[in-house]
């Protein structure tokens, strides 16, 4: 692996020593909400500056790198295989790469290579979720624990949720398809404790870019499910939220149970709820709706906590933050919005461009006051967290295609393009190998 590493930082003013200060456990941090607590991060680079390493993966993927104190792990397909990769932060080296073999028709979208679920770990163990191959579970130097069956996933565009852990759970959406359900496992043993199936969707005219084809419009999401803890509950006690075509649903993540839905939504979904304040977005893709509802209610909420919606809504593919009372989103074509959380008012609307498109995929992270996003081309936006938009970056790499998301951990970025993995931070003085 060693020859796949095409730059290495030599020096670096970076204080290594503190890597256990900031983890990144999944695919957008612990509760998947999108935010760092870090207060330094880069706020420029290029594909020569400020680049620690870069390494070459063996083929193309979509799923995001997690990061736990010297490690960095990342799903990766190979051929057949579908396997886990575990690199060593500061040198760059594979310390391993374990996996199982599936042979067995499985379909996907031809921008949706397999491996896009990306990995959870909780600092003893490293799960990742690989559609109709299972779910499998490796100790920190990659030695099997487990591995749990959910079902078979299909459909015709393929899987990308991700899992999480709660206490002493992993939580997963199995979906999209027919057998689609939340399932959580048991994180030591990967023993089913409990499943959800997908709530039935209701027959009406449809809203989004498939209106008037009700019997032909594509019905999924692609949601990765998300934690929060609302006002009056306590963060040792969150809801796991949900959204599925038509509705988002609040549940209790231990248990599985069902504590509010409220409908609005439209029948196909990429994004994953977002929160703040207490209040859940909720997004549709496809020229879909938006709806925001008070995750503090009991059984149907749609008419008591729903507080806006909104239909034909730009396509969103990348899922967005909640900061200080708005809602911030770059929508598919490359438009970045603020919304008001409260309201759904719009407080602005820009077109932001890095590289060769402004074209987005991929999901914000919020650090500090800073919005963090990737464009399909590999170039990093940063706006400012704020009701009046302010650019205050545009930092490109090399074009490869991009569909995943930032990871941050200790000062440092981490982006998995098409072709590389690379380690962004802001260096006092770097040397590259060849």
């Amino acid at each position: 692996m060693s020859s796949r590493i095409l730059s290495l930082t030599l020096v670096y003013g970076l204080a290594v020593s503190s890597l256990s200060a900031a983890n990144w456990t999944g695919w957008r941090g612990d509760n998947g909400l999108g935010i760092s607590p870090e207060r330094k991060v880069p706020l420029k680079w290029s594909a020569t500056e400020n680049v620690l390493w870069k390494i070459e993966l063996p083929e193309a993927g979509n799923s995001t790198p997690v990061v736990w104190k010297d490690k960095v792990f990342i799903t990766q397909a190979v051929g057949e295989r579908r396997t886990v990769m575990c690199f060593d932060r500061k040198s760059a080296k594979l310390l391993w790469q374990n996996g199982t073999s599936y042979n067995e028709k499985e379909e996907s979208h031809e921008t949706n290579p397999y491996c896009s679920s990306s990995p959870v770990t909780d600092g003893e163990r490293v799960i990742a979720w690989f559609g109709s191959a299972g779910v499998f579970c490796y100790d920190l130097t990659g030695k099997q624990l487990w591995r749990a069956s959910p079902g078979k996933q299909e459909h015709m565009w393929g899987y990308a949720s991700s899992p999480f852990i709660h206490d002493n759970l992993c939580i997963l959406y199995f979906g999209p398809g027919n057998s689609g359900a939340l399932v959580a496992l048991n994180k030591k043993t990967g023993s089913e404790v409990w499943r959800v199936k997908d709530p039935p969707v209701q027959q009406r005219p449809r809203t989004d870019g498939f209106r008037g084809q009700e019997r032909t419009g594509v019905i999924c999401s692609f949601s990765s499910p998300i934690l929060l803890a609302p006002e009056g509950r306590a963060p040792s006690s969150p809801q796991l939220i949900m959204t599925y075509p038509q509705l988002v649903r609040g549940y209790d993540p231990n248990t599985g149970k069902e504590l509010w839905t409220c409908d609005g939504l439209n029948e196909l979904l990429y994004t994953s709820p977002i929160a703040g304040d207490g209040i859940v977005v909720a997004m549709g893709g496809f020229n879909g709706s938006t709806i925001a509802v008070k995750a503090d209610g009991k059984g149907d909420v749609t008419a008591t906590h729903r507080l806006w919606r909104q239909e034909r809504t730009k396509n969103r593919l990348g899922s967005g933050v909640v900061h200080e009372g708005h809602v911030y989103i770059l929508n598919t074509e490359g438009i970045a919005e603020c919304i008001e959380l409260k309201t759904g008012k719009i407080v602005w609307q820009e077109r932001v461009k890095g590289g060769a498109t402004s074209e987005s995929w991929s999901s914000m992270v919020l650090a500090a006051d800073r919005l963090y996003v990737l464009n399909r081309s590999g170039a990093t936006v940063v706006l400012k967290a704020s009701p009046k938009f302010e650019l205050l970056a545009v930092n490109p790499l090399d074009g490869a295609l991009t569909n995943a998301s930032h990871a941050i951990s200790d000062g440092e970025i981490f982006i998995r393009t098409h072709k590389h993995l690379w380690r962004i931070a802001e260096a006092t003085e770097t040397a590259f190998l060849k």
